[in-house]
C-alpha cells in the first residue's frame, strides 16, 4: 500500500518555509496576514479539496515561495498572461484591500504627530473621522496647539485667515490684591479708544469745500443745539456728581473689594486647544459673514459722541462701557448686561470725548473744560481748564494727556509735573489726537500717576520723555505728527480733501503689510525709506515749537517693537507703525508713517466718516450714511455693512468680538459677532 501523501502545504508565508530560521520577524503586511487570520482560512480552504488537487495547488506554492524575487516577477507576468477577466476581477478587489496600509499603525506617534503637524485644521479634522486610532491622533494638543499659534491674534502666511485673541478668555483670573484703584495703568488694548468727532451732524444742503457751506453749517447747528442743552441760568449749574466713600456703598459692582482673594491655581481652568481654536473660528466666520446679534442700550436724551470699553479690567469681572452724549453727562455701563451703572453730571455743554483706565475716566466738554472723574464712584476729582473753546479730543497714557479743541489748538498736560503746553500750528478744529511712544517703551501699570494741575502761564518746559509723539488731525483737513520732546511738528500727512475727524494707530508686522503705496505715480515708484532720511535737517534755532515745517527727529529712526501687542506664542516681530484716518470726504486712508504716503484708500460709504477703529485682523468705520462698515484692511474691500441706527453713526470701538457704536439718534448699539 502506498503512502499516505503528507499533509498539505500551509499558506506561503515566510515562517512556514524550511530554509527560514523559525525566529524570523516577518515583513509589515505577512504580520497583518498573520493577526488577521488569512493564512487559517487559506489552509481551511485547502483541506476541502481533493488529494490530488491539494498536492498541485501545494506545489505552486512552494515553488513560488522558495524562488527569488526575480522568477517571482516572471512567474506573476506569466500568471497575468493567462488570466481571463474574471480573474484579474479578482484580483483588482484583492489588491485593492491588500496594498491598504495604516502607516499610523506602524509608526511611533511622535513620527504621527510630526507627520500630522503638516496639515492644516480642516486637515485634521478630516483625518479624525478615519478611525479611533487617527482621531486619538488628530485631536492632539499639540497639534492644535502649533495651529492656534498660526492663527490667533495674526493672520496666516499660508491660508491668509486670522483669530481673535479673545484675551478675556484665555487670561488667567488676576489677583486682585495686587490690582489696587489707585494705579493708573496704560488703557487695555481691547478696550480700543473711539475717537471724538466733529459737531457736523446735519446733512450739508449742497455738497461744498471744507471752508464752504457745510462748515458753516456745521457752527450754525453747534450754537443751536448748545442753546437748546445750555442751562436755563447759572444758578441752576449741576453740580459735580459725588459719591460717598465706597465703604457706604457695598453692593457696588465697580469698587474693588478690600478684602479680596488673590487667585490659587484653582482658578485656572483650561480647555483642549481645538475647542479653543474652534471657539474663535467660529467668530472669524461671523465677522466674515457679517452674522451677529444686536442689543440696543438706551439712556441718553442726546447724541452719543464718544465711548470706550474694557474688557480686560481686574475688576469688576464684567465689561465696562462709558460714553460721553450731547445731554451732557458720561454714563458707565455693564456691557454685558446692558444695565446703566451710574450717569456722572457736572460738565454744561456736550461732552465731545473721553478715555478711562482702571483708575480715572477724563471727559473732554464743549465747556472749554476737560474733568477728571473717579469712575468707579461717580466722584469728580479735578477740573482741568486751558482751551478757550470746547475740548472735542484727548488721549492720554501713563503719563501724558494729550487735549484738541476747537480753539485750533493741541495742549499737552505732564501727570508729572502736572504742566502743559501748547502746540500751534492746524487753522481749523482738532478733532482726534493720537499719542505714539516711538521708541516702544512702555511703562508698567502699576505707576501712579500724579494727577494733574491746572497750570499758569510763566511755567517752564515740562519734561517729556524722548520718542513721545503726537498726532493730530483737523478739519483744515490735514495730519500732523508732533514730537512733544521738541515740540515741533516734524511730518504733515495730506491728501483727504474733507476734513479729517478721526485717527487710529495701529502696530502691524512688518512683514505682512503691503509696502505699495496708493496714490498717484511718484508715490507709488517711491521705495519705502526710514524716516530719519525722510526728515530734512533744520538749521539750527530755525523753527519755533509751533513752526509746520520738517524738523529732525531721532526718535522717528527707530522702529516699534510694541511688545505689549504681540501674543505669548508669538515669535517677537519688527512692528511698523500705520496710521488710518477717517474724513467728510467720505474715504478712508492708511498712511505709511515713515513715508508720508498713502498706503491704501477705501471707498465705500456714501457720506463723511466720522469714527474709525482696527486692529490687526480688520477694521471698521461709522459714517453719516448711518451705516457701520467691515473691511480687510490688508485688501481693502469691505466684507459687511451693518445697518440699524436712526442718526449718523458718531463714535464706534472694535473690541475681538464685538463692535460698540454710538449714535446722533442717543442710542448705543452692541453689535455681537460670538453667537
Amino acid at each position: 500500500m502506498a503512502p499516505s501523501p503528507p499533509p498539505p502545504a500551509p499558506a506561503p508565508t515566510a515562517t512556514d518555509l524550511p530554509s527560514q530560521p523559525p525566529a524570523r520577524k516577518l515583513c509589515v503586511r505577512h504580520q497583518r496576514m498573520a493577526d488577521e487570520g488569512t493564512n487559517l482560512k487559506l489552509q481551511q480552504a485547502l483541506d476541502a479539496l481533493p488529494v490530488a488537487e491539494r498536492e498541485a495547488v501545494s506545489a505552486i506554492w512552494s515553488s513560488f515561495s522558495s524562488s527569488p524575487h526575480p522568477r517571482r516577477a516572471l512567474i506573476l507576468q506569466g500568471l497575468l498572461t493567462m488570466c481571463c477577466f474574471s480573474q484579474l476581477s479578482l484580483l483588482t478587489e484583492q489588491l485593492a484591500q491588500l496594498i491598504r496600509i495604516d502607516p499610523f499603525a506602524i509608526i511611533p506617534r511622535e513620527v504621527s504627530l510630526k507627520i500630522l503637524g503638516y496639515l492644516d485644521a480642516t486637515s485634521l479634522c478630516r483625518a479624525a473621522q478615519v478611525s479611533r486610532q487617527w482621531k486619538s491622533l488628530a485631536d492632539d494638543d499639540i497639534l492644535w496647539r502649533g495651529i492656534c499659534e498660526q492663527h490667533i491674534g495674526q493672520k496666516c502666511l499660508k491660508c491668509g485667515w486670522g483669530l481673535p485673541i479673545l484675551e478675556k478668555r484665555r487670561r488667567a483670573v488676576p489677583s486682585l490684591a495686587s490690582a489696587p484703584a489707585s494705579a493708573s495703568p496704560s488703557p487695555a488694548p481691547s478696550g480700543p479708544i473711539a475717537s471724538s468727532s466733529s459737531l457736523k451732524r446735519l446733512h450739508e444742503p449742497e455738497p461744498g469745500p471744507p471752508g464752504g457751506a457745510s462748515h458753516a453749517a456745521k457752527r450754525q447747528r453747534l450754537e443751536a443745539r448748545d442753546e437748546r442743552s445750555r442751562p436755563a441760568s447759572p444758578s441752576s449749574e449741576p453740580p459735580s456728581h459725588t459719591v460717598p466713600p465706597s465703604s457706604s456703598y457695598p453692593s457696588n459692582p465697580l469698587i474693588v473689594p478690600p478684602s479680596a482673594a488673590p487667585a490659587t491655581a484653582t482658578d485656572l481652568k483650561t480647555r483642549p486647544w481645538k475647542d479653543v481654536y474652534c471657539e474663535r473660528l467660529t467668530i472669524e466666520r461671523n465677522w466674515r459673514r457679517g452674522r451677529c446679534t444686536v442689543r440696543t442700550l438706551k439712556g441718553h436724551t442726546d447724541g452719543v459722541m464718544c465711548l470706550q470699553f474694557s474688557e480686560t479690567l481686574a475688576h469688576p469681572s464684567f465689561p465696562v462701557l462709558i460714553t460721553g452724549s450731547y445731554d451732557r453727562t458720561a454714563r458707565v455701563w455693564n456691557l454685558e448686561t446692558g444695565a446703566a451703572l451710574h450717569s456722572l453730571a457736572g460738565h454744561t455743554r456736550a461732552i465731545r470725548a473721553l478715555q478711562f483706565d482702571a483708575a480715572k475716566l477724563i471727559t473732554g466738554s464743549m465747556d472749554h473744560t476737560m474733568r477728571v472723574w473717579n469712575w468707579r464712584t461717580g466722584q469728580c476729582l479735578k477740573t482741568l481748564e486751558g482751551h478757550t473753546d470746547g475740548v472735542v479730543a484727548l488721549n492720554f497714557d501713563s503719563n501724558v494727556l494729550a487735549s484738541g479743541s476747537a480753539d485750533h489748538t493741541v495742549k499737552v498736560w505732564n501727570f508729572r509735573t502736572g504742566e502743559c503746553f501748547t502746540l500751534r500750528g492746524h487753522c481749523d478744529w482738532v478733532n482726534a489726537v493720537q499719542l505714539w511712544d516711538s521708541t516702544g517703551a512702555s511703562y508698567g501699570c502699576g505707576s501712579t500717576a500724579p494727577a494733574p494741575r491746572a497750570i499758569e502761564s510763566g511755567s517752564s518746559a515740562p519734561h517729556i520723555d524722548p520718542g513721545k509723539m503726537l498726532f493730530s488731525a483737523s478739519d483744515d483737513g490735514a495730519i500732523r505728527l508732533w514730537d512733544l520732546s521738541l515740540r515741533t511738528c516734524v511730518r504733515q500727512f495730506k491728501g483727504h480733501v474733507g476734513q479729517v475727524q478721526s485717527l487710529k494707530l495701529l502696530l502691524v508686522d512688518e512683514d505682512r503689510e503691503d509696502p505699495t503705496p496708493d496714490g498717484d505715480a511718484s508715490s507709488s515708484s517711491q521705495p519705502p525709506r526710514d524716516v530719519s532720511r525722510a526728515l530734512s535737517p533744520p538749521a539750527s534755532g530755525s523753527h519755533s515749537p509751533s513752526h509746520p515745517h520738517p524738523s529732525t527727529s531721532p526718535l522717528l529712526s527707530r522702529r516699534s517693537t510694541a511688545p505689549d501687542l504681540i501674543t505669548p506664542a508669538s515669535p517677537v516681530k519688527r512692528q511698523k507703525p500705520v496710521l488710518i484716518s477717517g474724513s467728510l470726504d467720505n474715504t478712508i486712508k492708511v498712511w505709511d508713517i515713515e513715508t508720508g504716503k498713502v498706503q491704501r484708500t477705501l471707498f465705500g460709504h456714501i457720506e463723511g466718516v466720522w469714527a474709525v477703529a482696527s486692529d490687526k485682523l480688520r477694521l471698521v468705520s461709522g459714517s453719516h450714511d448711518r451705516t457701520i462698515k467691515v473691511w480687510s484692511r490688508e485688501e481693502g474691500n469691505c466684507t459687511a455693512t451693518l445697518v440699524g441706527h436712526r442718526g449718523a453713526v458718531t463714535c464706534l470701538a472694535l473690541g475681538e468680538d464685538k463692535i460698540v457704536s454710538g449714535s446722533d439718534d442717543g442710542d448705543v448699539r452692541v453689535w455681537s459677532f460670538s453667537v
